[in-house]
C-alpha cells in the first residue's frame, strides 16, 4: 500500500496545476460569457467522467451496489447542505459582472472581501471530494485508481482555477497574489481532504466502496448543481454541452487507456 507522504506528495501536486488556470488572467481580465461557460463545461465533464468511472465503477468491484449506492446518496446530501451555507460563487459572479453601477471605495472594498469569502468557499467545495477520493483510494490498495484520480483532476483543476481566477481577478487583486490564491485553492484543501480520507480507511477496512460512492455522489451534485446551471443561462448552452462531453470523453478514453 502507497504510503501518507506519497499521497500527499501526489494530491498536492494535482492542486498546483490550478494554477495553470490562472495564467490567462494574467494576459487578460475580461473574457465572454462562451469562454467561461465553455471552461465550466468541460470541467463539469471530467469531474463527472471521473466520479463514474474512476470512483463508482472500482466501488462497485471492490464492494457491493448498495455500499455504493448508499455513499453517493449521503455524499450528494452532504454537498447540497453545505451548498446552502456557502453561498454560489459562480451565479453572484455572473450578478456582480452585470452590475455596472458605480460604487463608493467602501462599498467596492466590502463587495470585495465578499467575493473572496463566496469563492474560497466554493472552491473548497469543490476540492475536498476529488482530495478524499484519492486518500481512500490509495488507502484502499487501489494504486492505479488513486494515481487515475490524481490525473484525471490535475486535468480538471485547469478549468476550475480558470473559472475561480476571472472572479477573483474581478477584485483588483495583483497578478501575483491572483496566481498564488488559484494555486492555494487546489493545493489546500485536496492533500488535507486526502488526508482525512487516507486516514479514515486506515481505521476501517473495506471502506472504500461507501467512501468512493460518497465523493462521487459530491462530485456529481457540484456538477448538476453549479457548473452545468452556471454555463447555460446566458446563450452558450451548446457550447458548455460539446466541452462537457469532451471533457467526459477524455477521461473515459484515458480510463480505458490507464487500465487500472
Amino acid at each position: 500500500m502507497t504510503d501518507l507522504t506519497t499521497v500527499l506528495v501526489v494530491t498536492t501536486v494535482a492542486g498546483l496545476v490550478t494554477g495553470l488556470g490562472a495564467v490567462p488572467v494574467l494576459f487578460q481580465t475580461s473574457f465572454s460569457h462562451r469562454v467561461y461557460d465553455s471552461a465550466l463545461g468541460f470541467a463539469g465533464g471530467v469531474m463527472f467522467g471521473a466520479s463514474v468511472f474512476a470512483l463508482i465503477v472500482p466501488g462497485t468491484e471492490t464492494g457491493t451496489v448498495a455500499e455504493v449506492t448508499v455513499g453517493v446518496a449521503v455524499g450528494a446530501a452532504f454537498l447540497l447542505v453545505a451548498n446552502r451555507l456557502i453561498p454560489h460563487a459562480h451565479a453572484e459572479y455572473l450578478r456582480w459582472k452585470a452590475d455596472g453601477t458605480a460604487r463608493d471605495e467602501d462599498a467596492e472594498e466590502a463587495d470585495s472581501v465578499r467575493k473572496a469569502v463566496l469563492i474560497g468557499g466554493s472552491i473548497t467545495i469543490h476540492n475536498a471530494p476529488e482530495g478524499l477520493a484519492i486518500g481512500v483510494a490509495f488507502a484502499s490498495g487501489l494504486e492505479g485508481v488513486g494515481f487515475l484520480l490524481a490525473l484525471v483532476i490535475g486535468i480538471q483543476n485547469i478549468p476550475d482555477g480558470f473559472a475561480f481566477a476571472v472572479p477573483a481577478g474581478a477584485t483588483g487583486v495583483t497578478k501575483p497574489r491572483l496566481v498564488a490564491y488559484t494555486t492555494l485553492s487546489g493545493a489546500v484543501p485536496q492533500p488535507v481532504a486526502a488526508f482525512v480520507g487516507f486516514s479514515l480507511v486506515e481505521l476501517s477496512e473495506g471502506l472504500f466502496p461507501v467512501a468512493a460512492g460518497f465523493a462521487a455522489g459530491a462530485m456529481i451534485a457540484v456538477v448538476f448543481r453549479e457548473m452545468v446551471p452556471s454555463s447555460h443561462g446566458h446563450g452558450y448552452s451548446d457550447s458548455a454541452t460539446a466541452t462537457f462531453v469532451v471533457g467526459f470523453l477524455l477521461i473515459f478514453v484515458v480510463d480505458t487507456v490507464l487500465v487500472v
